[in-house]
């Protein structure tokens, strides 16, 4: 038995230490909600979830990127389906224009509404001497020629791309029918065989635009999805690495919070021990 050295107080304090660096840790782990509070707490599992989150942070970009392609869609679409009421109502015009009941006067107002609905589908696709049209999206022209279409990054590997073919009103049967109604003369009459039959081939050529760009939007809809059942299985993954399980750790804690309590009641025992040595002194 020694004064000088009290090794039962030392391994005491050694204890006492450890069971504090624990309730500590336990502390720290539910106070922030994270299981890794520090890199030493797991730094494999740390790698991996850094990694992962930034292949979770692509595949949102990914995400923005093609709910922001089927907008464009959208729009476009909900442009060419007025364009079709309009044809549809201009080809209604010239069916009235040839009543033979109808006079010059009412042949006239016909006429003057079929001209205004052919420049409100000239200000849309834009044609002519118009270079801002009303058919655009973030600047982008909608209905102007486009041979390399628009390239859309559906997923967060490289390559993992789709494009959505350009929507060229400016040219085929609907160039056609918008280039006779240039300004600043309009030559296609609301009476003229030539004016229906283009009309005729102009909706079908609408309506084949549109048919093609829903099937570039189904597809997208299709790798929207696939995005998000991607990012949902990568944030439960990185949430059993970097979450803490609370029912395990306030178990942890408990016992900690234990250890600790022991421990100082056995170091205060501990540094009690040397005033026994007193006795021998007596």
């Amino acid at each position: 038995m020694t004064i000088n050295t009290n090794l039962s107080a030392i391994s005491a304090a050694r204890n006492l230490s450890s069971s504090q660096e624990m309730l500590t840790k336990s502390l720290n782990r539910l106070s922030s909600g994270s299981r890794i509070v520090s890199p030493s707490d797991d730094a494999a599992g740390l790698a991996v979830a850094e990694k992962m989150e930034a292949q979770n942070r692509r595949l949102g970009a990914a995400s923005i990127n093609v709910q922001n392609a089927v907008s464009y869609i959208q729009t476009a679409d909900g442009f060419m389906s007025s364009m079709s009421k309009v044809l549809t109502r201009m080809s209604e015009l010239s069916m009235m224009a040839k009543d033979v009941t109808k006079n010059a006067g009412d042949v006239a107002l016909y006429q003057e509404e079929f001209q205004a609905l052919q420049k409100q589908l000239q200000d849309t696709v834009g044609v002519g001497v118009l270079t801002n049209p009303l058919g655009k999206f973030n600047g982008i022209m909608l209905f102007a020629p486009n041979p390399a279409g628009l390239t859309v990054t559906i997923g967060e590997g490289v390559g993992q791309e789709m494009i959505i073919g350009d929507t060229d009103l400016q040219g085929g049967a609907m160039g056609a029918l918008l280039a006779q109604a240039a300004p600043p003369a309009f030559d296609i009459s609301v009476t003229s065989a030539t004016g229906a039959q283009m009309l005729v081939d102009a909706i079908q050529h609408v309506a084949t635009e549109r048919a093609t760009l829903g099937a570039s939007q189904a597809r997208l809809e299709v790798a929207a999805t696939t995005l998000s059942i991607e990012r949902q299985n990568i944030e439960s993954a990185i949430s059993r690495i970097r979450d803490v399980d609370v029912a395990q750790e306030s178990t942890t804690l408990a016992r900690n919070q234990i250890l600790v309590q022991s421990g100082t009641a056995m170091l205060a025992q501990a540094n009690q021990m040397p005033q026994s040595v007193l006795k021998l002194l007596q």
